[in-house]
């Protein structure tokens, strides 16, 4: 079904810190709190709820945005807390984070499934009581081909100006369908946002633990 429920809660994972802030790692982050910029939606701190939040109108959809103030591997003691005092279920929850799969410039949505690796979605499953049922927006952010390079390529390294632009091509893309996305618009927005994107293209390594 094309329409189904709009979501509630959007979640960006990232580590905290300037440090990270223009690492791979954190372009999940970055792209919730442009969203949030970009919709007038002012984040605070909020320690009950350890991360950053924000409500107000997306396309006249009412919505929470969460940014984490944990480590990323603790990223669901945030989304959970804040899942569970607003009783918002899984379904209604898009978690926007960096995937090694894909090569810069390219976003994807999912809904449910597997980790793939990734101990922040990891950690925002178990947050949720076991439940991967959330949405997921998977913006690309290329692999450096070595499982033992991949943590200093995600945590450290900052990316050359060209993958930059390819990381903002990606997170332009995605942010082009999220009046889609909030409004439960799931088909419409996969569609648009799952077309061929010159230059970038799908790999599926074996991304490892990160």
């Amino acid at each position: 079904m094309d329409v189904m429920a709009a979501l509630k809660l959007i979640v960006g994972l990232g580590n905290p810190g300037p440090g990270y802030a223009d690492t791979r790692h954190n372009v999940g982050a970055a792209w919730v709190r442009e969203m949030a910029r970009r919709y007038s939606i002012p984040l605070s701190l909020d320690t009950k709820f350890k991360g950053e939040i924000g409500r107000g109108l997306v396309a006249g959809v009412d919505i929470r945005f969460l940014l984490p103030s944990t480590f990323m591997n603790n990223s669901g003691e945030a989304v959970g807390s804040v899942s569970r005092f607003y009783k918002i279920d899984p379904s209604e929850i898009l978690i926007a984070y960096d995937e090694v799969a894909f090569e810069s410039g390219t976003a994807k949505l999912k809904h449910g499934g597997g980790s793939n690796g990734h101990n922040g979605v990891k950690s925002v499953v178990a947050g949720l009581g076991n439940n991967d049922g959330f949405f997921r927006l998977r913006i690309g952010v290329g692999h450096p081909g070595s499982k033992d390079q991949l943590i200093p390529y995600l945590t450290k390294q900052i990316p050359q100006q060209s993958e930059r632009e390819q990381i903002a091509q990606s997170v332009s893309f995605a942010e082009s369908i999220v009046v889609d996305v909030v409004q439960g618009q799931w088909q419409r927005a996969m569609t648009a946002l799952h077309a061929p994107v010159p230059n970038a293209s799908k790999t599926e390594p074996n991304p490892g633990e990160t």
